[in-house]
């Protein structure tokens, strides 16, 4: 490892560090270098792949501290019994690969994580030490996001979170089962555990910043996770009851999903074949349904089928109202804004648009179609003046007229 060069371990440890997919960087705090002092922002632009929910271009460098690892997790390409290359970061080399990217604007920021390398707390302290020598040595003002490690002591997960703008504790597994036989070194208590109790530190230091102007910031954009989906047999009812219950219990600002890859010299306790993609998309939609549409849990589960799966062919949304049409169709000038989120077709932006619209006039068919992308998803379940869908909402094949259309892509199409 030690004739290894800086860009050779850069490939190796960037590679491994795909399969996080817990890496935004919405809701920190705002962070320049105006007036001269210090290093970076967290609201510039730079040469960007993601989007944060405001809707910036964001990028950030993303690597793993090391691939080493004494745990030997199945599902993980770095587990302890995995054939794969080693390389391994300094916490110096971590801020100096930092601030090069940066002051070349190929960044905005630093996600940083780690394999488990002689012990949880050692390389607990090597992550924090990556981070303090950006922040004091350096003054780096963009964002950092430090995935801790649940069984590190308590007061180096609290010291981390004073230097991150965001940390993430991955639960891994929808079930408890799932883990103890995918990774049997991890305990989902421990893990739950060091997310309460970062829960707990961000509401103290909320607190005091409200009495006290100076007061250090924690974790400013709060605290995030990620769950693989596939790996084990946890349906997607398991996976979003999972998801509601470490929103409401954490705060979490974010659940990540990520569809399980088959990796090189695999266990054969895992599946040979990775979940289609399309479910983790469906996955985001009904967290999004309970994030922002006022679905509860249950409901986003009363989509999907007796197997608890969601459907693949159309979204969650539109699986639950063809099972409740009983609810539609809604009166758009007239509905109560959380019944209009309920409408295939309608997004947050387009309710408030037609509740905007509908206090200055009686909307018709034409003015819902000016103020939304798709009226024909929309028609079976609203009327306005001009339009009632009468049988359509009862139809049989609704649910085929309203699918995506399946399309075979040629190779040499023009």
């Amino acid at each position: 490892m030690e004739s290894q060069s800086i860009l050779e371990r850069l490939g190796i440890l960037a590679d491994a560090a795909k399969y996080d997919a817990s890496c935004a960087s919405s809701g920190t705090s705002g962070r320049n270098s105006l007036g001269g002092k210090g290093i970076g922002s967290t609201e510039g632009m730079g040469i960007c792949h993601a989007y944060a929910p405001d809707g910036r271009c964001i990028s950030l460098l993303k690597i793993l501290l090391t691939n080493h690892c004494v745990f030997d997790c199945h599902y993980c390409i770095n587990r302890k019994s995995s054939n794969v290359r080693r390389a391994r970061f300094t916490p110096q080399e971590v801020a100096d690969l930092t601030l090069s990217f940066y002051r070349r604007n190929y960044i905005e920021g630093l996600f940083l994580s780690s394999g488990i390398v002689k012990s949880s707390n050692r390389t607990m302290e090597q992550l924090i030490e990556a981070a303090r020598i950006l922040r004091e040595e350096h003054d780096f003002r963009g964002y950092i996001h430090l995935k801790t490690i649940p069984e590190a002591d308590p007061e180096l997960v609290h010291e981390a979170g004073l230097y991150a703008d965001r940390v993430s504790i991955n639960v891994e597994l929808p079930t408890d089962s799932g883990l103890t036989r995918l990774a049997p070194d991890k305990d989902a208590r421990q893990i739950e555990g060091a997310m309460g109790r970062t829960k707990d530190d961000i509401a103290e230091t909320s607190d005091a910043r409200k009495r006290f102007r100076h007061a250090p910031r924690f974790v400013p954009a709060g605290q995030s996770t990620q769950m693989i989906v596939g790996a084990d047999a946890a349906t997607d009812a398991d996976i979003v009851d999972k998801a509601s219950r470490l929103y409401g219990s954490f705060g979490l600002r974010r659940v990540y999903y990520s569809a399980f890859s088959p990796i090189p010299d695999a266990s054969a306790v895992l599946p040979l074949k990775r979940p289609p993609l399309i479910r983790e998309h469906r996955l985001y939609q009904s967290d999004w349904l309970m994030r922002f549409y006022g679905y509860k849990p249950a409901e986003v589960m009363q989509a999907a089928g007796a197997d608890g799966m969601l459907p693949l062919d159309i979204d969650p949304k539109l699986a639950w109202a063809l099972k409740f049409r009983d609810r539609f169709p809604l009166d758009v000038n007239r509905a109560a804004r959380e019944d209009l989120l309920r409408v295939p077709g309608l997004g947050v932006g387009a309710v408030d648009r037609i509740l905007a619209a509908r206090r200055h006039r009686t909307l018709r068919l034409d003015d819902v179609a000016r103020l939304t992308q798709s009226i024909a998803k929309v028609r079976p379940f609203l009327c306005t003046v001009d339009w009632r869908p009468t049988a359509l909402t009862d139809r049989a094949d609704l649910r085929a007229l309203l699918a995506p259309k399946q399309e075979q892509l040629e190779l040499f199409a023009a």
